[in-house]
């Protein structure tokens, strides 16, 4: 027997093989299966003496006929082709079985999760604005306010205003709130002519806090003057000259002891928002009213129908990363030339990433959602489930966060949770960390950080931990009642 035989019998039992059977088979079937099967394994058995009479005769024979034999077309072609057909029924087969078992295990994951919770993944309390039209709104309305603040601060020395940037939840594409969305936008400041920014750490020596001040300096710009007839030098003028024919200053309008102020610059801003919004298209159709804030602006706008709660927050860009000191709320008692570091454009960068790489029917906003939503009224901040998550899809392939894997994910965002809580450190997901796209742009100190640990303070009061693992059992109570009742 010849190789070519030999491949032609294997290639009969592979097809034989291949061949897909019920599951349930009745006796004459299953009875012609077993003779078919003696009779494979006694044709194997006379194969193998066979190939081991072939393999003692080619020893005998020389080198230049096996040569010769292998070299023919006829023979090199052959084998050639029947391997191309083995390989492609067995690429074949292995795809056909890897989707029976797909389908499997989806109608397995179907069977678990039951009526209530599939119910449960359509209705997790979602917010009941449209997002994505919300946000798309709000950045048409502080892309035309841009326009205009653009013109009417053209000659001032007030700070010039960069296009707004979408950060916070609703930018990320959930909301913590179901009712009351926020729309937080920031605002990149940078300094007007002859003026520079410097940043300042003002908590060197607290590791947990990361608070700057803005100095405002003046910068000679006599070389200027004769391009900008308008423009004075705040330095080498006189200050009677300066005040007769040029506007302040920003250190003598916006700054505190040549710090930019915030509580400041909030109200500017609101006298401009209330300025500027008769001129807008959108001011035609919608009322604007504007909220009490002393850190940000925040304004409600409604037309009878339809209402958009935005906040608008105010940063400096450190370098040119995508991390920024901003005028947020800190702590309580926050000075107001004290500017806390903020990492919300990183962040909506991260989740923007994540939404272009993961499938159409993925969870994981649904499980940010979910676990939000559940965890109000405990000690656990929205921030904290946030930053387990971002963790998790930094680690757990955006392929497994699809449906049938909701209950998983769900899993290990417990597990996560808690064992932050028993080992009383949570790792900040910006500040350290090695693995982030490549995309989001930090600074060199904040790359190159010690992870930042949220729960310092766990660690520090005993009184706090064991709370925080009081409050851990009774979220669990909660969250499985929310699973096993939809609701």
């Amino acid at each position: 027997m010849d190789v070519i035989t030999f491949l032609y019998m294997v290639l009969q039992s592979l097809i034989h093989y291949l061949q897909p059977v019920d599951d349930v088979l009745d006796e004459e079937t299953r009875w012609r299966m077993e003779l078919r099967a003696k009779d494979l394994e006694r044709k194997r058995i006379q194969l193998v003496l066979e190939m081991e009479q072939l393999t003692l005769r080619q020893s005998r024979e020389s080198w230049g006929d096996m040569l010769w034999f292998a070299l023919q077309p006829r023979q090199v072609w052959a084998v050639a082709g029947l391997l191309v057909l083995l390989l492609g029924l067995y690429f074949s087969w292995r795809k056909r079985n890897d989707e029976a078992e797909i389908s499997s295990e989806e109608d397995e994951e179907d069977h678990v999760l039951g009526n209530d919770l599939r119910w449960l993944l359509e209705h997790i309390q979602w917010p009941v604005q449209d997002l994505q039209k919300g946000c798309e709104w709000t950045t048409d309305l502080m892309d035309n306010y841009m326009i205009y603040f653009g013109h009417v601060l053209s000659n001032s020395f007030y700070p010039v205003l960069q296009r707004a940037i979408g950060v916070g939840s609703a930018f990320e594409g959930w909301s913590p709130r179901e009712q009351d969305v926020v729309y937080r936008v920031l605002i990149p400041m940078t300094p007007p002519r002859g003026h520079s920014f410097h940043l300042e750490l003002d908590s060197a020596g607290e590791r947990h806090v990361r608070n700057f001040r803005v100095r405002v300096q003046l910068e000679c710009t006599c070389l200027r003057e004769q391009q900008e007839e308008n423009m004075l030098c705040f330095l080498h003028h006189p200050e009677e000259e300066l005040r007769s024919n040029q506007d302040p200053s920003l250190l003598d309008t916006l700054c505190t002891d040549s710090y930019l102020d915030v509580h400041k610059t909030a109200r500017w801003f609101y006298q401009l928002v209330r300025a500027v919004w008769p001129a807008l298209p959108q001011s035609h159709s919608w009322h604007l009213k504007l909220l009490p804030s002393r850190r940000s602006c925040q304004i409600k706008v409604t037309n009878g129908t339809e209402s958009f709660r935005i906040e608008v927050l105010f940063g400096v860009r450190r370098g040119y990363s995508d991390v920024f000191v901003s005028s947020q709320p800190g702590e309580a008692c926050t000075l107001s030339t004290t500017w806390p570091e903020t990492y919300s454009v990183a962040e909506v960068k991260f989740f923007k990433y994540i939404t272009r790489q993961a499938p159409p029917d993925s969870l994981q906003l649904r499980c940010l959602q979910l676990f939000s939503c559940v965890q109000l009224g405990f000690g656990f901040s929205t921030y904290t489930v946030k930053t387990i998550i971002m963790h998790l899809l930094n680690t757990i392939p955006v392929s497994q966060w699809r449906r049938r894997y909701f209950l998983r994910r769900l899993e290990d965002i417990n597990v996560n949770l808690r064992c932050c809580l028993e080992e009383k450190c949570l790792n900040h997901f910006i500040i350290g960390n090695k693995r982030l796209p490549q995309e989001i742009s930090l600074p060199l100190d904040i790359a190159s950080a010690e992870p930042l640990n949220l729960f310092h303070h766990l660690a520090q009061c005993p009184a706090a931990h064991s709370q925080a693992m009081r409050e851990y059992q009774d979220l669990q109570h909660r969250l499985a009642r929310v699973l096993l009742n939809g609701h």
